[in-house]
């Protein structure tokens, strides 16, 4: 009799998950459905049950406590312990799947692909082939490899402002103009000026404005 390895669906959608789960088992697969409780627990099921093939969504909800379990971060630990990981997700964000494959993912399928495209994309998957379009892949990791760096470049010309600094221009993101904030910190509209124009220095662009973009985008608002 032929052992095959087990092939885990780690959704916290249990409709999605059961439903492939059942189709695969019909197919003869050792196929289980995993609810999601947190991220430790997914890690500790995965390596109880063995090495094999792991359908993974990205975006897992919410652990009891209230934090939310990124996927993402569970693709290294998971090809670490011996699983080959199928990257699942319905965001539309292309960087956190460049991430996934970047930490050892070996395939990408768009959640919204029709039932039969994910299951015979698992099904490619577990022979070790890949349904993804010739560098695809690669354009994806390259893609998270920009954003990475331009998040790091960010937040360096950010950590090159004073703490008032800072507190200047959080006022400005927020709809505050230069007579507000020196009214608030009770301090001469000059001042404010002064203080205003070492931001734009240090952040290397032109106007409040560019300056404020960039401590929204810094902050994910």
């Amino acid at each position: 009799m032929t052992v095959t390895s087990p092939i885990l669906i780690v959704d916290d959608h249990e409709l999605v998950g059961s439903a492939l789960a059942l189709n695969l088992r019909a197919e003869g697969e050792d196929a289980t459905f995993v609810p999601v409780r947190s991220k430790q627990g997914v890690l500790d099921h995965a390596r109880r049950t063995g090495p094999g093939l792991i359908v993974l969504d990205l975006d897992l909800g919410r652990d009891g406590e209230g934090n939310r379990i990124d996927g993402v971060r569970l693709v290294g630990p998971l090809v670490e312990a011996g699983w080959r990981v199928v990257v699942l997700t319905g965001s539309s964000d292309a960087g956190r799947v460049g991430a996934a494959l970047d930490a050892g993912g070996f395939v990408f399928v768009p959640k919204n692909a029709p039932f039969p495209a994910l299951l015979n994309a698992i099904r490619e998957a577990r022979a070790g082939r890949s349904i993804m379009p010739p560098g695809r892949r690669e354009q994806l990791i390259e893609l998270h490899h920009r954003r990475r760096d331009e998040r790091r470049d960010l937040h360096e010309k950010l950590g090159r402002l004073t703490q008032r600094e800072r507190e200047v221009l959080a006022l400005l993101a927020g709809g505050k103009r230069a007579q507000s904030v020196a009214d608030h910190f009770v301090v001469s509209l000059a001042t404010v000026r002064t203080q205003i124009r070492a931001v734009l220095t240090k952040l290397e662009v032109g106007s409040q404005l560019e300056a404020v973009a960039l401590y929204r985008k810094a902050a994910g608002i």
